[in-house]
């Protein structure tokens, strides 16, 4: 809701233009930051109206279409590209969208894993085969901490359990370095909280990830799996994906 669609077809046809086939256009309806940012983002913040991304959408859609002759408005560069575009969602709302519009779903369940069953059923009984995608296609979003010690993992993990509380407690701040222990660091209810948040990433040594990712996606049938790793040291983050290539391989 931030963006224009015009504005956001012809940004990825940019991209696609730039570089073929490597692009993909993933759009949510939330505003994605707090009141401040999303009206700063905004000209008129009265204007910003939810319940009109369907109609956004398929907006967007049409400007990826090949431009009729007599079609007043185009994206340049955009029209006839095609860019493959996702539904982003953390709820049965993104689900229903996806399944009414016939396009592929992305679930936020590295950090909103709460509906993330009901709503890929959601998706998969209600799916309508559109033009561009003939059956269900569900991507899952993990957090992946990887490292060659079971110890060094969770020392990794405790970066982004660090920075999750501060954001849930409306004091959002840049990634934390991490800690040897997490005694006495957080309330029982933000243990609570962190447990459940991020039950969808996975912290260990290789055959860790490997064993626990694997039956997340097949509990899900999931198509594909999107990964983050918000890890504070660089190359310790170059490490865990390294690791995660080698056992997902």
């Amino acid at each position: 809701p931030n963006h224009a669609p015009l504005v956001i077809a012809e940004q990825f046809g940019t991209l696609e233009s730039l570089f073929p086939s490597r692009v993909d256009l993933g759009v949510g309806r939330a505003p994605g930051t707090d009141p401040f940012t999303t009206r700063a983002l905004r000209r008129e913040a009265a204007k910003i109206r939810v319940d009109s991304f369907p109609e956004d959408v398929k907006e967007l859609l049409a400007y990826f279409h090949d431009a009729a002759p007599d079609q007043a408005v185009r994206a340049v560069p955009g029209a006839g590209l095609h860019v493959p575009v996702w539904i982003l969602g953390s709820s049965l709302y993104g689900a229903e969208l996806a399944a009414a519009m016939g396009l592929p779903y992305a679930f936020a369940s590295h950090f909103a894993p709460d509906d993330l069953d009901a709503a890929l059923a959601v998706y998969r009984r209600d799916f309508r085969p559109s033009a561009r995608l003939g059956r269900p296609h569900v991507m899952i979003g993990v957090g992946v901490y990887a490292a060659d010690t079971e110890r060094e993992a969770s020392r990794l993990f405790t970066s982004i359990q660090q920075a999750f509380v501060a954001l849930r407690n409306g004091a959002p701040r840049p990634l934390p370095a991490p800690v040897d222990s997490t005694d006495g660091l957080f309330e029982d209810y933000e243990e609570a909280m962190l447990a459940r948040a991020l039950s969808c990433s996975f912290v260990g040594t290789g055959e860790t990830i490997a064993r626990e990712l694997a039956e997340l996606v097949e509990r899900t049938a999931a198509d594909e799996v999107i990964v983050t790793s918000q890890i504070y040291d660089h190359a310790a983050r170059k490490r865990s994906f390294e690791i995660l290539a080698r056992v997902a391989g």
